[in-house]
């Protein structure tokens, strides 16, 4: 499929695509603008032969180009088949391109308004392109370019249409301005008057002019390659006005040069070169791309803001890099001489789409990555979401003027782009999508012709080729399987005249014929079995959907059947006289019988047949699932959905007789904002009631004209409380009658086997537009009706409010069932708190407005046990309290209630329950001990409260007094108990022997406490090693013979885990106890017992003989202790040696 280039190592099997969390002027035309949107509904159906599947069709289908015949010129190729795009050349253009020499420089800029020009040498030639095969050959007008000494470029000319939008643009309304290179403008205010022009001259201070581009009001901006920009504003005496472009600071700051001013103009480095310009004309943002930046403005009629500059070297070169070489064992070393360059900026719905190259000269072979990078505008940021696709087109690099190239992405609804050169097309995707489109390249050097400029046009990549002239590329899985002729034929039928307008939705058979036939032969199936021909319309499913089929026929499956949904509960009712001019040629049923006139219960007979035919062909349980709302949804279920919709039209008509003034004109705001056209013979209420499955439109606009008469009436007249009733009662009515539908036909929307795992299931009576109603309706009831209405309206609102929260809260309920399943339990979890969050908030003013039973009702049905516990709280109703605990035992409404208290400081109450619910407390308590002791004294549970306090005591180590008093009611409880004298005895010895563990603590000298800044109140509990070293420490000043012997007591507490050797430890204290006395002398003493006799060594030893210690096994060695370490110079001191040795014969050796 690539001849000429190398597989790349980097994209094996496909391109490479990362969702990050965050050059010269072309020699090719470029295009420049955004789509125009057709004003049509979007869907994603397929495509019918119908008007009702055109208009509810997806726009990024393609029309059918009328010239269908294989081009000799450009290669064979896979999966496009490469076209002739409309009908011949004018004169003008052929002859242009005959008179051009080899060496003569030819560019064609291609519009999407329908217009295309060739510039050759100083001739500009204008002409009107379309896809009829019969031309306009008078729109074609020849101009002569102003002098230049540089080459005219196509880039350097634009069209401005002048007359009203949606109007197809003519010759008289079509203005054009061209300039050269060194900055002379001129401008012909309407191409019908080729003769009459004003020009002016512009001066970018020695850079080159590189666009020009047609903006808002008919102005124009002039770009330079160094990214300097002047807004042209031609008057209606033709004058040209000019100023500068404001430009933000820093805006070039990432290319490490000083920004200079000239004649007012910011200019930015010399490195800082303009690749491509964007003018986005749905948000009159104008976006210029260089080789650091994408900078963006806001233009209005006469003045321009600068509105942000991204630094796409900083921001986007890393991740560019890692998509391509990021698996690369060396890629550290790769990364840092990787060059890129940014080559072209275009647009679809998805965002900004750039073009880059990037190359790494040390790769061998050094081949070229071309990548395209989607990022979307967030309005005065970008987002930090960014799509990086690395294309499969990656030639080798031959030089930096071989890597240029240009980008096309010709629907602004489609993810497909091109990528172009002289001599070749790359047809790829922008990779947003959920399915990429193949890859292929398309050579078009191959008998000598070679690509003087593209655009796009209805839609379609058009390419302007020297030889083949106009031609589009199309996949082939779009071409139609029917003869040529015929093909055409239909074509223009389908298409009409209309055809022509740029602002006409041209939906393409091309991109699934073989759909329209399946989605046709269902239609003609299921009309077969309403005329009780169930074995011809059984065989005919059978043909069309084989059982043993792949999973791409079950979405073809799935396709056909929600549009003949649609098309049933949307179809034109076409018996009725007043619709004979306003209904399409061919409509989506043609027996009329089925659907009759006007008549929604029709139309619901009908889609109840429709639902039995796909049960009785066995079609039902193959269906999968469609995407809806931009999610997929069950097909089943939305076919549910379509049920729905005509059963809350029913209901609103209904009330449309009753209320005609407020259904009117909803109805009329919601047609505005659709845009749709009423034709002359008929009413808002006949186009709006035709179109069920937009019925859902009517609620927004009933809040607005709600709104709107609560503004303009005095709030004592009757027709301001009454708008608020008939609102609620309208928005109330239609979605019970959804969600009784729904409900009662469940069974008949059910398959036999439910799937192992359906989509997300999102009523569309919980959809967020709905969602938002309701919530805003419930603002509207309780802050601007409620505290002025009087008793009587009060309770009729409230009750209605009541209704449309149950709506609200039931749809929150069908989506969280849906999701209720192991493989989707963190989105389970994310969206029952948003339920929460939701009902807490919509439910919470009732009880502040002490509406209790409205809000009990709500509570109880939807398990919002807060609102629950707060209204008997607030009513003291503990009687009902007791009631929601055996109502609700089974979601443990006890324990919801126990925490409630806990968490709110209520211990009191949540310690005085009712003896019934004692040992739901318990059970409860047992997570939270430092209540249950008190739960188990209250019940004369007094062992278990000894246990508790115990456990609790035995675990407390961050707060001495706590566990100190801890231990003491310990003691208490078991004392009150009724164990028996001996283990009560054993328990009391238990506790007595930790208290005494304590008293050493408990007893430290307060100066040593002081000293350590300590507290008993609030330290932590100490080790018994943590007390013997305060014991010991030099801190403890005033330490004596008690403080020693306490740290020897203390060692029977060292823990056998503690890794800690206890002789150790002994020496450690009994040589900190030699140090605290002077050994220097004898003091005048001879004898060395007198002289040690007040030592605080020779007292505790005195103190252990008392108490009977054997001292001879007690201390250690004393030559040990006088090679120990921890005698510092006391090792050194002979004085001392020798009074040691002596005190250890009198005790040591005496007791012996």
């Amino acid at each position: 499929m690539f001849p000429s280039a190398p597989a790349s190592p980097r994209t094996p099997g496909g391109s490479a695509r990362r969702n990050l969390g965050s050059a010269a002027p072309s020699p090719l035309s470029r295009p420049g603008g955004r789509k125009n949107l057709p004003a049509v509904a979007v869907a994603s159906s397929p495509v019918l032969f119908s008007p009702v599947a055109r208009r509810s069709s997806s726009l990024s289908a393609r029309a059918t180009p009328t010239r269908v015949i294989q081009l000799p010129s450009a290669s064979e190729t896979v999966n496009y088949d490469v076209k002739g795009f409309g009908s011949s050349l004018p004169v003008k253009v052929m002859e242009a391109l005959k008179k051009a020499d080899a060496d003569d420089q030819l560019s064609v800029q291609v519009d999407e308004s329908g217009w295309a020009w060739l510039v050759h040498k100083e001739r500009l030639i204008v002409w009107k392109i379309g896809q009829s095969p019969v031309a306009k050959l008078s729109l074609c007008k020849e101009l002569q370019l102003p002098p230049s000494d540089f080459q005219w470029s196509s880039s350097l000319a634009a069209i401005s249409c002048l007359g009203g939008s949606g109007e197809v643009p003519s010759l008289q309304s079509l203005a054009i301005m061209v300039a050269t290179s060194e900055g002379s403008v001129r401008y012909w205010p309407s191409l019908a008057h080729e003769g009459s022009y004003t020009e002016t001259f512009t001066d970018f201070g020695g850079s080159l002019c590189s666009f020009l581009t047609a903006v808002k009001g008919g102005s124009f901006i002039l770009s330079s390659s160094s990214g300097q920009l002047i807004r042209l504003i031609p008057d209606s005496s033709g004058k040209i006005h000019q100023h500068t472009l404001p430009q933000g600071q820093g805006m070039f700051s990432g290319i490490g040069r000083k920004v200079s001013s000239l004649l007012g103009i910011l200019s930015p480095g010399n490195d800082a070169v303009i690749s491509s310009v964007l003018w986005d004309k749905e948000r009159s943002s104008f976006y210029m791309l260089t080789s650091s930046n994408l900078n963006k403005w806001e233009i209005d009629d006469s003045s321009e803001r600068y509105i942000l500059s991204w630094d796409i070297n900083r921001i986007l070169k890393e991740h560019i890099t890692d998509a391509i070489w990021g698996s690369e064992s060396n890629y550290e070393d790769i990364k840092g001489g990787v060059n890129i360059q940014y080559m072209d900026l275009q647009q679809n719905r998805d965002g900004l789409v750039i073009l880059a190259a990037a190359w790494h000269p040390g790769d061998r072979p050094c081949l070229v990555y071309y990548t395209l990078i989607t990022v979307e505008d967030k309005g005065y940021q970008m987002s930090d979401d960014v799509v990086v696709e690395v294309t499969q087109y990656n030639p080798s690099f031959q030089s930096e003027e071989e890597v240029v190239c240009c980008l096309i992405v010709p629907d602004y609804f489609s993810h497909a782009a091109y990528l172009y050169k002289e001599n070749e097309v790359f047809a790829c995707s922008t990779g947003t999508g959920r399915i990429s489109l193949p890859q292929e390249k398309i050579i078009f050097g191959i008998q000598g012709d070679s690509i003087l400029g593209a655009g796009s046009c209805t839609g379609l990549p058009i390419f302007f080729a020297k030889k083949s002239g106009l031609t589009t590329i199309l996949s082939r899985e779009n071409i139609s399987v029917l003869p040529e002729d015929l093909e055409d034929s239909l074509s223009c039928s389908v298409a009409g005249p209309r055809s022509e307008s740029p602002a006409f939705d041209i939906t393409s058979r091309l991109e699934f014929i073989p759909q329209e036939d399946k989605t046709k032969l269902l239609k003609a199936a299921f009309l077969q079995y309403c005329r009780k021909d169930i074995v011809n319309a059984q065989s005919m499913v059978a043909e069309l959907f084989p059982s043993n089929t792949d999973l791409d026929s079950d979405a073809e499956l799935d396709r056909a059947v929600t549009q003949i949904s649609v098309d049933l509960i949307d179809d034109y009712p076409a018996s009725d006289p007043r619709w004979a001019e306003s209904v399409p040629e061919a409509v989506g049923f043609s027996n009329t019988s089925l659907i009759l006139l006007h008549q929604l219960e029709d139309k619901t007979k009908a889609h109840s047949f429709f639902i039995e035919f796909l049960h009785q062909v066995g079609v039902f349980e193959h269906l999968g699932s469609f995407p809806v709302r931009a999610v997929p949804m069950a097909t089943r279920l939305l076919l549910c959905e379509h049920a729905e919709k005509l059963a809350a039209a029913i209901v609103l008509k209904n009330h449309h007789s009753r209320l005609p003034d407020l259904v009117n004109a909803a109805i009329l705001m919601a047609l505005n904002k659709r845009e749709c056209d009423i034709p002359p013979n008929l009413t808002p209420a006949d186009v709006f009631f035709r179109e069920v499955s937009q019925i859902d439109s009517i609620f927004e606009c009933l809040l607005e004209e709600e709104e709107q008469i609560l503004k303009d009436m005095p709030v004592e007249s009757i027709e301001w409380a009454q708008i608020v009733v008939n609102v609620n009662n309208i928005i109330k009515d239609m979605l019970q009658a959804a969600s009784q539908y729904r409900q009662s036909r469940a069974s008949l929307y059910k398959p036999e086997e439910l799937p192992e795992r359906e989509p997300e299931y999102i009523p569309w009576t919980a959809s967020s537009g709905l969602r938002a109603t309701v919530i805003r309706q419930h603002g509207i009831i309780l802050q601007m009706v409620y505290p002025q209405a009087d008793s009587n309206l009060r309770s009729i609102v409230a009750e209605q409010l009541v209704a449309l929260l149950d709506c609200f809260l039931d749809g929150y309920a069908s989506q969280l069932k849906s999701v209720d399943r192991p493989a989707d339990q963190e989105r389970y979890s994310n969206l029952e708190m948003e339920y929460k969050q939701k009902r807490t908030e919509l439910l919470s003013p009732l009880l502040s407005l002490g509406q209790y039973q409205m809000a009990a009702t709500l509570a109880e049905k939807y398990h919002d046990f807060d609102i629950l516990v707060q209204m008997c709280e607030q009513t003291d109703n503990q009687a009902r309290l007791q009631r929601y605990m055996n109502q609700f035992a089974d979601q443990n409404f006890s324990d919801f209630l126990f925490r409630w208290y806990l968490e709110k400081g209520k211990r009191g109450k949540l310690l005085s329950q009712p003896i019934a619910q004692h040992g739901q407390l318990a059970n409860f308590l047992q997570a939270h001990e430092h209540l249950s002791w008190l739960h188990e004294i209250n019940s004369q549970d007094l062992q278990k409260a000894h246990s508790t306090l115990q456990t609790l005591a035995n675990t407390e180590t961050r707060y001495f007094a706590k566990k100190k008093t801890l231990l003491g009611l310990s003691k208490l409880a078991a004392l009150a108990s009724d164990f028996s004298e001996d283990i009560l005895q054993e328990k009391i010895e238990e506790i007595s022997e930790q208290e005494r563990f304590l008293l050493h603590q408990e007893t430290l000298p307060e100066q040593l406490l002081a000293e350590k800044q300590l507290s008993l109140n609030d330290m932590p509990v100490l080790s018994a090693s943590q007390l013997i070293d305060m014991y010991i420490c030099d801190e403890n000043r005033r330490a004596n013979e008690y403080d020693f012997k306490k740290a020897l007591d203390l060692l029977e507490y060292i823990d056998e885990g503690e890794e800690v050797d206890v002789n150790d430890l002994k020496l450690k204290i009994l040589c900190k106890a030699l140090q605290r006395d002077g050994w220097s002398s004898s003091d005048g003493k001879d004898d060395p017992i007198e002289a040690s006799k007040d030592s605080i060594f020779v007292k505790i030893l005195q103190k252990l003989l008392k108490e009977g210690v054997q001292l001879s096994e007690y201390l250690p060695e004393v030559n040990d202790m006088l090679q120990a370490n921890e005698l510092g110079n006391l090792k050194c001191n002979a004085y001392f040696r020798f009074v040691l040795k002596a005190n250890y014969e009198l005790y040591v050796q005496g007791q012996a």
